[in-house]
Order: structure tokens, then C-alpha cells, then sequence
């Protein structure tokens, strides 16, 4: 799997790029400036890189790579929806928002990984790309990413308290250790069938 498909760093360091104070970025590897659509370039071709503070070293990768994505999100190449981004900022500040970066990179990577299987697929069938079978993934993947924010959403936890009108059944609350959040018992259920149903998605492709 290429890195550019998977999203992951590949077998070469990462390229030092310094950024100084006047916000320029300077790749030491061509030893030239290069502007946040080069490096969305680099990182589409399965390159890597890390930005530093050119006087202090600090490191500065997420923010610059935060700022590509808003370049490339202002252009109209839009993948990030609003309710997406709304549960998102929710999640700021909140006593689960420590389980929200694992279960991104999760679900980013399962869904790499069946992604470089069906663009290999279209290699394969010479253009005949199996677009019905890639909607129904993206649309399972979507469905239990956004279930799974809007139980953890203190938005949706508010919501749930109000509408309840009758207890849990006790097969829920029985046996649970004190102090464990059965949410987050439900939240791994929900990360292990979105695994469970991608991998039976490629298996089929490839039996296929």
C-alpha cells in the first residue's frame, strides 16, 4: 500500500521543513520555499514531512497541516461536512475527547485500506469501477462514525437524557465495573463492526 493511499508515512525520514517568522516554509531537502499546496503535493505522492519552528525548533506539524486543509476546503474540494465539523468542535473540552483521535485515525485507516483494494480493482477491470459497492461502504462508514459522535456529543448526551422515558434494560447495567462508561463499550462495538464489515468487503471484491 503506497502512502499517499494509506496516509501513512513511508519507509524514507520525513523531510525538515523550517518555517520562519514571516510564515514562509522552506523545504531543506530542495533547500528551496515552498507554499501549503506543495506540500499537500508531496503528501499526495506518499511523501512525508515535519515543520519546525526555524528559531525555536518547535514542532509545527499539525498546524500547517491543519492550514492545508482549510486552503484546500476554501477552494471547494470539500470533505469535511458541517455536521461533521460541528460534532467535532463539540468534542473540545469534553471528558471523552481523548477517545476521538483513535477512532479517527481508525476509521481513516480502514477506509485507506479497502480504498487501495478497489483502486486496484480498477486497474484490474481495465476502467469498470464497482462505484454501487464503494457507496454502500462509505455510507456504513459514515452512519457508525456519526452514531458514535452523536452518543459521545455532549449535545446528543443531553438529548438521550431527555427523550428517555424508561431504564435501561438490566442486561446493561449489570456486572458493569463502577466508574466504566458503557458508552465506551458501545463505541468499540461500533469500531469492530465498521471493521468487521470492510474486511468482509474486500474479501468479497477479491473472491469476486
Amino acid at each position: 500500500m503506497s502512502s499517499s493511499s494509506s496516509g501513512q508515512p513511508g519507509d524514507k525520514p520525513p523531510v525538515i521543513v523550517k518555517k520562519y517568522a514571516n510564515r514562509r516554509l522552506y523545504n531543506t531537502a530542495t533547500s528551496s520555499y515552498v507554499t501549503l499546496e506543495d506540500l499537500a503535493t508531496m503528501i499526495k505522492e506518499g511523501g512525508d514531512f515535519v515543520v519546525q519552528d526555524a528559531k525555536t525548533g518547535e514542532d509545527l506539524t499539525r498546524s500547517v497541516m491543519t492550514q492545508i486543509i482549510v486552503e484546500q476546503e476554501q477552494k471547494g474540494q470539500n470533505l469535511l461536512p458541517i455536521s461533521f465539523l460541528r460534532q467535532l468542535i463539540s468534542f473540545y473540552g469534553d471528558s471523552m475527547q481523548f477517545l476521538v483521535p483513535g477512532y479517527l485515525e481508525q476509521t481513516m485507516v480502514a477506509f485507506a485500506r479497502n480504498q487501495e483494494q478497489m483502486r486496484k480493482n480498477l486497474r484490474a477491470t481495465f476502467g469498470m469501477f464497482p462505484f454501487g459497492q464503494f457507496e454502500e461502504m462509505s455510507k456504513q462508514n459514515m452512519v457508525l462514525f456519526e452514531q458514535a459522535l452523536k452518543m459521545l456529543s455532549p449535545y446528543g448526551r443531553d438529548a438521550r437524557r431527555a427523550g428517555a422515558e424508561t431504564p435501561p434494560p438490566a442486561s446493561e447495567t449489570r456486572g458493569e465495573p463502577e466508574g466504566e462508561d458503557p458508552r465506551l463499550r458501545r463505541l468499540e462495538a461500533q469500531i469492530e463492526a465498521l471493521r468487521e464489515q470492510l474486511d468482509a468487503l474486500g474479501r468479497d471484491r477479491k473472491e469476486g
